[in-house]
């Protein structure tokens, strides 16, 4: 074994690969890779009592051997893994055992996440795995599943499998092909693709599961049912393979992500979750053939230098064209469309300390007030001016019955963090509770000094007046563009500034990278609700509330500009 000394042995650090594995490869004869991954958690030798087995590795391998490439100039060519798929996916994954309760040796690695862009391979080594997994892992009766969004996707997923059972000489025999689910009698196991929950709950006993394209999954339900679905085996893989998506928090690939990039730099440990994340920095350019490889394990052979280099050609054509090139073949995390607020810059205001009103007691503040509909979030935003800018905070409510909606475009982060965290209050029953809302502003208002509260009239007649009544200055923000242009240009100039601090609230963050905006001929923008992602709110709220406090800045009138007074 190499001394940390060893040229060998810095070699395998730059390549982010443990020694056990390195010496795999080279014993084996393959040649080492030439470019680490952008992120790889540890592997299973992080966990003091496991044992590299090589043996475990062959297996796997000459398993998959025995299978036969089905499409393309490889077709009838038994299926060898390529040195880069052996030292990042196969070796890590198949080679760490441990010795349960029951004194058997079994696999470290139960969750295996990977993360490369197109063309690298990633269906066919999926598909060798999940038949390897059906019948050839040693277990008895197992469950193998592949998850699709849909019916149709199940097709796609399942036909190239099938077709390595079918077309595959060595398997002939072996295993069963059937209309929608592949057998292997000498078993009595089976693999099959699911494509909803209820499929992937009846009689689950699962021993495998191949999630592929985990970013075309916009609901958790369905992965969380296969990943609870495995309790009862000993050593069950759930396989993630998945190109990145484009970049938007708190969707269930946005969650897997984040996991991997937290293992990879040691702020999370968990031996059992292994993954590894192929692709370019941020800053690199994604259009430079000497980047490619970096990206691409796979490169030459798949892709191919001219089938990038076509993919660059019409990358260079406009700015959708250039971000799928960056998603789909440099594996950068980017949107097709342009976001008005920077997430980057977003959070570069942030400061490390929660904000509570009673810090901000007698000192001037501007609100800004929207109400979603009677089953939604509604928002509160309260801007005091700080030096050459405003803190901002924020009040966010929303129905118990709306929770449910929240975690599914949250993967699960409004119930697991917001809720309990108090970032989020939830007002009884189906539709929101005005008293609970009520109530916050104006113990708010015995604190600060409220020059006045934007909002938009829609959906708040009554409780605007019911406020209004206790002597709160609201006044009426109309939506328009030359009302909301000025608010919206001023909220974009403050945050590039670093002139919007704010605590980092987690829904507002949600709602910033949420927003999206539309633009009249002149140029002026407003929020678009329609548009956005998912819900706006608090980017209205604070809208809303800069508006009030640019309006009153102005020499000109309070009650000019999109502005009227509310009177009862």
């Amino acid at each position: 074994m190499a001394t940390p000394s060893d040229p060998v042995a810095k070699e395998l650090k730059r390549l982010k690969l443990s020694p056990e594995v390195g010496w795999y490869l080279t014993s084996r004869g393959y040649e080492l890779p030439k470019h680490p991954p952008l992120h790889k958690t540890p592997d299973g030798g992080s966990r003091p009592d496991a044992a590299f087995d090589p043996d475990a590795v062959d297996r796997a391998i000459n398993a998959l051997a025995h299978m036969q490439h089905t499409k393309g100039t490889l077709a009838g060519q038994p299926l060898r893994p390529d040195a880069w798929q052996v030292a990042y996916i196969l070796a890590p994954v198949f080679g760490w055992l441990r010795q349960n309760d029951n004194g058997r040796w079994v696999r470290v690695t139960r969750t295996c996440i990977i993360d490369l862009p197109r063309k690298n391979g990633k269906s066919t080594i999926a598909g060798g795995i999940a038949l390897y997994l059906t019948g050839a892992d040693g277990e008895q009766g197992a469950e193998v599943i592949a998850a699709a969004t849909s019916r149709e996707q199940a097709g796609f997923v399942f036909g190239p499998i099938k077709g390595l059972a079918q077309n595959s000489p060595a398997l002939r025999g072996r295993f069963r092909p059937l209309v929608n689910k592949v057998l292997h009698p000498a078993t009595n196991s089976e693999f099959k693709v699911v494509s909803a929950v209820a499929d992937a709950q009846h009689g689950a006993n699962l021993h495998g599961a191949i999630i592929d394209e985990l970013h075309v999954h916009k609901r958790r339900d369905l992965v969380d049912a296969i990943e609870t679905g495995t309790g009862s085996r000993e050593q069950p893989l759930v396989l993630f393979l998945t190109t990145p998506d484009d970049g938007r928090p708190n969707t269930i690939y946005a969650v897997k992500r984040k996991m991997i990039e937290s293992l990879a730099r040691g702020a999370l440990k968990d031996p059992t979750t292994y993954g590894v994340v192929f692709g370019l920095p941020d800053r690199a350019n994604p259009l430079n053939p000497i980047n490619w490889p970096k990206a691409n394990p796979g490169y030459p052979i798949s892709p191919t230098h001219d089938y990038l280099e076509s993919a660059a050609a019409k990358a260079k054509q406009g700015p959708a064209e250039l971000a799928l090139f960056k998603r789909l073949h440099a594996g950068q995390r980017t949107r097709q469309t342009t976001t008005y607020i920077d997430l980057k810059k977003w959070d570069s205001n942030a400061t490390k300390t929660r904000d509570k009103v009673e810090a901000f007691k007698g000192l001037p503040a501007f609100g800004g007030l929207d109400l979603g509909s009677v089953s939604d979030l509604s928002a509160l935003c309260w801007l005091v001016p700080e030096g050459t800018g405003y803190r901002a905070m924020w009040r966010f409510w929303a129905p118990e019955a709306a929770l449910p909606a929240l975690d599914r475009a949250t993967a699960e982060s409004a119930s697991r963090e917001w809720v309990p965290q108090g970032w989020l209050t939830l007002t009884p029953g189906d539709v929101t509770d005005y008293d609970f809302i009520k109530a916050a502003i104006l113990s708010d208002a015995q604190l600060l000094d409220v020059q006045s509260i934007g909002l938009d009239m829609w959906n708040a007649t009554q409780l605007a007046n019911d406020l209004s009544a206790e002597g709160l200055p609201l006044m009426k923000v109309r939506q328009g563009y030359i009302t909301m242009n000025p608010a919206m240009q001023e909220m974009k100039r403050r945050v590039l500034r670093r002139e919007l601090r704010h605590d980092g609230n987690p829904v507002q963050r949600w709602c910033v990278d949420n927003l999206a905006i539309t633009m009249d001929p002149a140029g002026n923008v407003k929020p678009d609700k329609a548009k956005s992602a998912e819900k706006i709110d608090g980017v209205a709220a604070l809208a809303n509330a800069l508006s009030e406090a640019i309006n009153t800045a102005r020499t000109t009138s309070a009650y000019d500009d999109g502005h009227d007074l509310l009177i009862i």
